[in-house]
């Protein structure tokens, strides 16, 4: 048969009914010979050629083996193909023999978004149980010493009793950040639209945040226009400038320059904030992953100092529902610049 299509079968129809599917499509003649297939299956494997052999684009032995056992038994085949360049990616592979024409078609199924989403959740379930379990395991540690050895002992009780008091806020404010990460999430594809002072939201937050700085011996200072109005959710806009003014008081003013800038401004058509700190900075392979949920560049610290791991992912995810842009800058020596730009579409 070569790598004509039969001539009891309309080449035409073979080429619309496959150029109408999404998924890649390549279709076989008897003799493995490629007679037809559609843009994704192109875009996908770009060495496909017409009336070239099936090995010269998958050189899977799994693949070619499913397209020999398909035209023997006449029964469909699944197998896996994992494509490692020019990124990796899975797909579910489904040969099937087109009963009545010696042809086989091949389906692939791109299976590398839900295989990122199910790592992604055992990942997450595997490290809110990690983070949970700790506290937990002290609580349960202190109140079994309370109820033994310390039982008598009226300081160890004090003592201990603070501690537990600490482990259980910091299991509050993970339960706290997981809960909001999840509405969050059921809310990404609702762009807020309400009108929002940005402005007023960073000298609220700042004037919250100001004792605690000045007893740190941090300067906080605000430089920003009278007021800014973008379209948004106020409370998470409250969370965004929160997590990045804490965090910059937290972890970015163990420098000699004790002092975090937060500035406001328009830039064609966004509004821009901007939270400097002058402290160690971050080293360049942790910039990437710093909004992963959980990762932390200095995992004891972050946990002595009540952080959850959880923030910068939060920020990340309402910078995304409003349709924003996420930007962090940092040079170990030279501080860390968090950027956030959101647009302001205010009529």
């Amino acid at each position: 048969m070569g790598g004509k299509i039969p001539e009891n079968l309309d080449a035409g129809l073979v080429s619309s009914l496959i150029a109408a599917m999404p998924d890649p499509v390549i279709v076989v003649n008897s003799t493995d010979r490629v007679i037809a297939f559609n843009p994704p299956a192109l875009a996908l494997l770009p060495a496909l050629r017409l009336e070239e052999m099936l090995v010269l684009s998958i050189r899977s032995p799994v693949v070619l083996d499913a397209v020999s056992a398909a035209r023997a038994s006449g029964r469909a085949q699944n197998v896996s193909l994992l494509e490692r360049v020019p990124v990796e990616r899975l797909f579910d592979v489904h040969v099937a023999a087109i009963r009545g024409f010696e042809l086989i078609a091949l389906t692939l199924h791109d299976l590398t978004e839900s295989r990122r989403v199910e790592r992604m959740r055992v990942d997450f379930v595997a490290n809110a149980s990690h983070e949970l379990r700790t506290p937990l395991a002290s609580l349960l540690g202190f109140v079994e010493t309370l109820q033994g050895p310390a039982r008598d002992d009226p300081k160890a009780r004090g003592r201990f009793l603070e501690i537990m008091g600490q482990q259980a806020r910091r299991m509050a404010r993970l339960v706290d950040d997981l809960l909001s990460l999840s509405r969050i999430e059921q809310n990404q594809h609702v762009r807020p639209e309400t009108p929002v002072d940005l402005v007023g939201i960073v000298r609220h937050v700042a004037d919250t945040f100001g004792p605690g700085a000045r007893d740190a011996g941090i300067e906080l200072k605000i430089d920003a226009p009278p007021e800014l109005i973008v379209r948004g959710d106020r409370d998470e806009l409250i969370r965004i400038v929160e997590n990045l003014i804490e965090n910059a008081l937290k972890y970015g003013a163990d420098g000699d320059d004790k002092r975090v800038d937060v500035v406001v401004s328009a830039q064609n058509g966004d509004a821009v904030l901007a939270v400097r700190d002058h402290g160690p900075g971050i080293a360049p392979e942790h910039l990437p992953r710093l909004t992963e949920r959980f990762y932390r560049v200095d995992a004891g610290q972050s946990r002595a100092r009540g952080g959850t791991g959880l923030g910068l992912a939060i920020v990340k995810h309402i910078v995304a529902r409003h349709r924003g842009r996420l930007r962090i800058e940092s040079r170990p020596g030279e501080g860390a610049e968090f950027t956030i730009q959101i647009p302001r579409n205010v009529s």
